[in-house]
C-alpha cells in the first residue's frame, strides 16, 4: 500500500525545516552521563560444598566494598556431580548450582548486600552459571 504525503505534511516538514526551533538530540544527552558498571566473575568448579559458601561469602563482600554492582557466579551445570552415586544426599542441593544461591539467600548478612540473584538462571538446566547484583555501599 502506498500513500501519498499531503500537501499540508509537505508544507508542514518544510516549516519545520526552515524554522529555528530543532528537536533535541537525546543521543548526546544520554552519552554524557555514562553510567559506573563493575562486573566481576568467579568460577567455582572444583570447589566443596563448604569451600564454594566460605568462598562466595568472602567474595561478596570484597566486592561490596570495592563497588561492584555484579557478580557472574560460574558453577557448572552439576551434570559430573557425583552425588548420583549415593542416595543419601540431594540431588539439588549438593551440586554447586543449586546450593550456593540458596546459601546466599539463607544469609541475611549477606541478603542484606544484594538486590537479586538471578534464580532463573539457576533453575536452567542448560546454564551453569546465574548473576548476583549487589547493592550500592552508603
Amino acid at each position: 500500500m502506498i500513500k501519498k504525503i499531503s500537501d499540508k505534511d509537505k508544507q508542514d516538514w518544510q516549516n519545520f525545516l526552515n524554522s529555528s526551533d530543532k528537536l533535541e538530540n537525546k543521543d548526546q544527552r544520554i552519552s554524557l552521563k555514562p553510567k559506573k558498571y563493575i562486573e566481576r566473575s568467579i568460577d567455582l568448579h572444583g570447589y566443596t560444598l563448604d569451600e564454594a559458601n566460605q568462598k562466595m561469602n568472602s567474595y561478596i563482600e570484597e566486592c561490596f566494598i570495592n563497588g561492584v554492582n555484579k557478580i557472574n557466579v560460574i558453577t557448572g551445570k552439576g551434570l559430573r556431580s557425583k552425588n548420583l552415586n549415593d542416595p543419601y544426599q540431594s540431588n539439588n542441593l549438593s551440586i554447586l548450582k543449586y546450593s550456593v544461591p540458596n546459601f546466599i539467600k539463607g544469609s541475611d548478612h549477606l541478603m542484606s548486600k544484594i538486590i537479586s540473584i538471578d534464580f532463573d538462571a539457576v533453575e536452567n538446566p542448560s546454564v551453569g552459571n546465574f548473576d548476583v547484583f549487589l547493592k550500592k555501599r552508603k
